[in-house]
């Protein structure tokens, strides 16, 4: 072999090498969004929970390592074969673009795995926390337990997007792209808003809320409310945006959409402003007594559920996501028979792709089956 064929043969094998790892980051990048623009920190400044050119929850969130309880923590776990799931793939209600009426029920909401919802109030229709593949900027960390039972390209015309906060598994890339085009309208926490821009979407489709400010439009009121949590795609942008719950009012119905949050005061506090409310839509996932203000526990749900004065607790944030350290069924056992033991709790629990109303579909323990 000659000199030359030697080094086009290195090159070549140099290049096979490194283009998957470049095309790799280059899809990480791309997902990681964009941070707020000194034009955005000027307006930040003045508020209460922007401290030192970062958001504050409405409580700290403690860490303590002595108490975890469960296994490792670290994104490591996410990319190992993953031993809380379920063994088969869950049941479901599987649908397309012709499962939505033309025109948007009263009332009424589909649940699609995790914290990503449907809903239908007023004829309105309203996507929230949409995630219809992995929780992660790069393919194969943290899998789906399985396909959801909508796709992407299957989604109904929308009226609005609704985002919690911008954690990879309440907000994806690739649903943002591919709603560029629409008319759909965006609301979003304070921040947020610069990751669709830097993803396509014009930025009179946006409307980017503090706590306590609300968004009005043809009869509906959306309103941003305190929770804790925090916010980041990447570890350096902590807390750069905003994370939020949301209280939705119609003509004569009134949700709540908790987000990612612990357990506090804010929960009353919301309810003696808005409620009683007609169904609350709150996370049952991801508690552990390593982190107890990032997540829900089960009883703390309940607490929640009774503080905002809600006729139907509906639970999200579980069943797609191992992002826990305990089974992917612990919560909605735990939660279900709290609930049955208060006897003044109205669970309802529909399979992913279910047609509900809340407060009048009846629903079943369906991951007893």
């Amino acid at each position: 072999m000659t000199k030359r064929k030697f080094l086009k043969w290195v090159l070549g094998g140099m290049t096979a090498l490194l283009a998957p790892s470049a095309g790799l980051a280059f899809a990480a990048f791309r997902e990681f969004g964009h941070l707020p623009t000194s034009e955005d920190l000027e307006r930040y400044k003045n508020l209460p929970y922007f401290v030192n050119g970062r958001f504050k929850g409405a409580e700290d969130l403690p860490f303590y390592a002595a108490r975890v309880r469960g296994g490792g923590v670290g994104w490591a776990r996410f990319a190992l074969p993953n031993t809380h799931a379920p063994a088969s793939a869950l049941p479901k209600t599987v649908l397309d673009r012709s499962s939505f009426a033309g025109v948007p029920s009263g009332f009424a909401a589909y649940w699609l795995g995790h914290s990503t919802l449907i809903m239908e109030i007023d004829g309105k229709r309203l996507l929230v926390d949409p995630v219809f593949g992995n929780a992660a900027p790069v393919p194969g960390i943290v899998r789906r337990y399985d396909e959801p039972p909508l796709k992407r390209e299957h989604l109904p015309p929308l009226d609005y997007v609704l985002i919690t906060h911008d954690h990879y598994d309440h907000l994806e890339y690739p649903t943002m792209r591919a709603l560029r085009d629409t008319k759909t309208r965006f609301i979003v926490p304070l921040g947020v808003d610069r990751h669709l821009m830097e993803w396509g979407i014009p930025a009179d489709r946006i409307t980017a809320l503090g706590w306590g400010e609300s968004c009005r439009q043809n009869g509906l009121a959306v309103t941003a409310e305190p929770t804790i949590h925090y916010a980041g795609r990447i570890p350096k942008d902590r807390n750069s945006t905003l994370w939020a719950s949301y209280v939705i009012k119609g003509q004569s119905r009134r949700l709540f959409i908790s987000g990612d949050t612990g357990y506090g005061a804010h929960f009353r506090t919301t309810g003696a402003k808005h409620g009683p409310f007609d169904a609350a839509f709150i996370e049952i996932d991801g508690w552990n007594p390593g982190w107890p203000k990032t997540h829900l526990f089960p009883e703390e749900v309940i607490k929640a559920y009774r503080d905002l004065g809600a006729k139907s607790l509906i639970p999200v944030h579980w069943g797609v996501f191992d992002l826990a350290l305990h089974p992917w069924d612990e919560s909605i056992t735990m939660l279900a028979d709290l609930s049955a033991k208060a006897g003044d709790v109205r669970l309802q629990t529909p399979l992913r792709g279910e047609k509900f109303v809340p407060g009048e579909t009846q629903t079943r323990e369906w991951w007893k089956l």
